[in-house]
Parts: structure tokens; C-alpha cells; sequence
């Protein structure tokens, strides 16, 4: 499971001209998973984004957690982040989930957020989207579950 997570003052997900998800201060994840990956990557993955201190203090330094400031987490499914382009010119996604099995995932990762936090927002599964964003610092971390078991 892969996961590119953003630091931002706010973002949103809009599909056909509706918003369809938004956040303010906290964490925009996009979300890709893979043919292996299982609810133990998931849980992983979730507990590291949440927990991860890449938010500033009152001496500015990045020792809070998304938990700590109490944030807000907009998670997007993303398969293109297994999109291998070793070879050649077209992303092959060979690695990527079947659709039924990322959904499913997905769900289990939004879940398992909605159970930590107050307020986590999604996008559309295998939809069209327009994500909007202001990421704050920059800051911005991916984060692989193969390179962490």
C-alpha cells in the first residue's frame, strides 16, 4: 500500500462539479493499494499518517501529530500510484488492486480513520476528480508499507 500524504491549510474533491469532500487544517492522503496488500497494511499505513509529527508547535518545530491538533484527514484513492514506468512510456498498473479489493481496502483504511478522528472527509471510488488543495510549507511524505515489513 502506498500512500502520498500532504500537509494542508485546506483541500477539497470535487466530481462533476460537486463537492464531494473538504477539509480544512490536517493531512490530504492519496491512497494506493496493491494485489497484496491486506487490512494489516492498511492499519499500518493509517496509524502512521495519524501519529506522524510533521506538524509545528509553538517554538516551530514539527513535533505534533495529525491526533495532536485535532486535524482533519481527506483520504483520495489514487491506483496511479502503482504505476510502473520503468519500461517504456505508458504506466503499466499491473500491481495495482483489482477495483474490488482497493475499494474495499479503501473503505477499511476510511473506516478505521473515522474512529480516530472527528472529521474525515473522502472522494468518489473510480470516479473523475478535481483535487484542490493548499498544501501547507510545503510538506508532503509518501509512505510504502513493502518498505516497512
Amino acid at each position: 500500500m502506498r500512500v502520498v500524504l500532504q500537509r494542508v491549510k485546506s483541500a477539497s474533491v470535487t466530481v462533476d462539479g460537486e463537492i464531494v469532500g473538504q477539509i480544512g487544517k490536517g493531512i490530504l492522503v492519496l491512497l494506493g493499494v496493491s494485489g497484496k496488500d491486506t487490512e494489516k497494511e492498511a492499519l499500518y499505513l493509517l496509524e502512521k499518517t495519524l501519529n506522524l509529527r510533521i506538524f509545528e508547535d509553538s517554538e516551530g518545530k514539527m513535533n505534533l501529530s495529525l491526533l495532536d491538533i485535532g486535524g482533519e484527514l481527506l483520504v483520495v484513492s489514487q491506483f496511479t500510484l502503482y504505476g510502473d514506468v520503468r519500461k517504456g512510456r505508458r504506466p503499466s498498473f499491473i500491481e495495482a488492486a483489482p477495483p474490488e479489493k482497493a475499494n474495499e481496502l479503501y473503505g477499511y483504511f476510511v473506516s478505521e480513520a473515522r474512529q480516530k478522528l472527528s472529521r474525515v472527509e473522502t472522494g468518489k471510488f473510480q470516479a473523475m476528480m478535481d483535487v484542490a488543495l493548499i498544501n501547507d510549507g510545503p510538506v508532503t511524505i509518501l509512505l510504502d508499507s513493502d518498505k516497512n515489513f
